[in-house]
């Protein structure tokens, strides 16, 4: 029979060809308004937007860290519900008129041959903002206002330049946390600097060790995350699509721990300690703010210095933020082939790795740039708590011991009072 289909078909491709488009150009007067509105639309929304973000003055600010910093990440945490912004797109005229958007901000730890320093990358209007949370939280730190970076560097793999880099997503549902400094117990005050395990020192450790000729950054984008998603069923209600994720999961949880009955009346769920572990992670993780978020690493380096060892630590540089039974780091778009015989493809004549040397290109730009939430380098993102991203990006204490991280030698005081006038 389906010999018999197969061959109707392809007798009559033709005849259905033209059937189709007969179709197509009889309804064109209904359905091509409606695509030529929707088209129009999604043109005039990334216009306005565009121009809304060429009139944004953007600058980068580098944080100097002091010799001792006895604050926990919870000082971070506190930092970053400070920058927690949903404002410029609370109504209809801002966010498709004006072009306004929530602001992202740009957390950066990166390493040129081997120096480590912290920045933020912000907006002008917003860097008071920036200034006083971190002063209020880290008294002792000091910020500057200096030349990007980025500028300077561009990728030539042809002569002088080799580059990688990649895109980090979550391994599970964003309603699983990750492995958090509380988990690491860097929440107890009363512990000694000796005796902490700070997830992060593995990542200076690593920024450290990049020799001379090499850099590497890692950028970390967020932006407030706020009810963006339609209710199903209405039309323009709007609904978390983080928390219904988190109720859904807690909900199949549930139903898994809840054993099989004959009887008319429901059992009642027996979870294990797992499950409930698994409930209460979950509870918490949405209980605090989330930011959406997007992790972006390059690796560049002198052809000559090239270290391809380093693509390996940098695919597991957040492996310590990975939990078994909840959530964790996995990489996502590299520039790098993933199959030996493309390799081999790359050289042919006509290739000449062409397509891996542009996505290099637009990695690169797209780091330079900033962008992650938007066109024109919008990726997949990610929704993580503060908690979480105050796990990953927060001023260390003297246990960070790289060598070529530079921290302040005198600590900032206040003058005296009785000072004569």
């Amino acid at each position: 029979m389906s010999n018999n289909f197969l061959s109707f078909i392809s007798n009559n491709i033709p005849e259905l060809e033209k059937t189709v488009l007969d179709l197509l150009i009889s309804t064109s007067p209904v359905w091509l308004p409606i695509l030529l509105i929707i088209i129009g639309w999604k043109l005039w929304v990334r216009y306005v937007r565009a121009l809304f973000f060429s009139k944004q003055k953007r600058i980068l600010l580098e944080i100097k860290l002091p010799k001792e910093i006895t604050k926990s990440p919870l000082a971070m945490e506190t930092f970053l519900i400070g920058l927690h912004q949903t404002g410029r797109e609370s109504n209809w005229y801002d966010k498709y008129w004006k072009g306004g958007t929530r602001p992202w901000f740009s957390l950066e730890m990166i390493s040129i041959e081997g120096a480590v320093g912290f920045f933020i990358w912000t907006e002008v209007s917003y860097k008071n903002l920036v200034e006083s949370q971190l002063y209020s939280q880290y008294p002792t730190v000091e910020i500057y206002e200096v030349p990007d970076y980025t500028e300077d560097n561009y990728f030539d793999e042809d002569k002088t330049t080799s580059l990688w880099g990649t895109n980090f997503i979550l391994k599970a549902s964003d309603s699983y946390p990750i492995k958090t400094y509380i988990d690491y117990g860097l929440d107890k005050a009363d512990t000694k600097e000796e005796y902490k395990t700070d997830p992060i020192t593995p990542i200076i450790e690593f920024l450290g060790s990049i020799s001379k000729g090499e850099q590497a950054w890692i950028q970390i984008l967020i932006r407030a995350h706020k009810k963006e998603q339609i209710k199903k069923g209405t039309w323009f209600e709007k609904t978390d699509a983080w928390q219904d994720e988190a109720r859904e999961e807690i909900e199949d949880i549930r139903k898994e721990a809840t054993p099989e009955t004959e009887s008319d009346y429901p059992a009642f769920p027996n979870p294990t300690k797992g499950q409930i572990d698994k409930i209460a992670a979950i509870e918490r993780n949405v209980s605090k703010l989330g930011f959406d978020c997007g992790i972006r690493v390059i690796y560049m380096a002198k052809k000559e210095k090239f270290n391809r060892a380093n693509i390996s630590v940098f695919r597991s540089i957040f492996q310590q933020f990975n939990s078994n039974n909840l959530n964790g780091f996995k990489t996502y778009l590299s520039t790098s082939h993933d199959y030996p015989w493309q390799e081999y493809l790359a050289y042919l004549p006509l290739n000449k790795n062409r397509r891996l040397n542009e996505q290099k290109r637009r990695i690169l730009n797209a780091y330079k740039l900033r962008s992650y939430f938007y066109p024109p380098y919008q990726k997949k993102w990610f929704v993580i708590n503060t908690e979480g991203l105050a796990s990953i990006f927060h001023l260390p204490g003297s246990v960070a011991q790289t060598p070529t991280f530079a921290r302040i030698v005198s600590k900032k005081a206040e003058p005296p009072s009785n000072l004569p006038i």
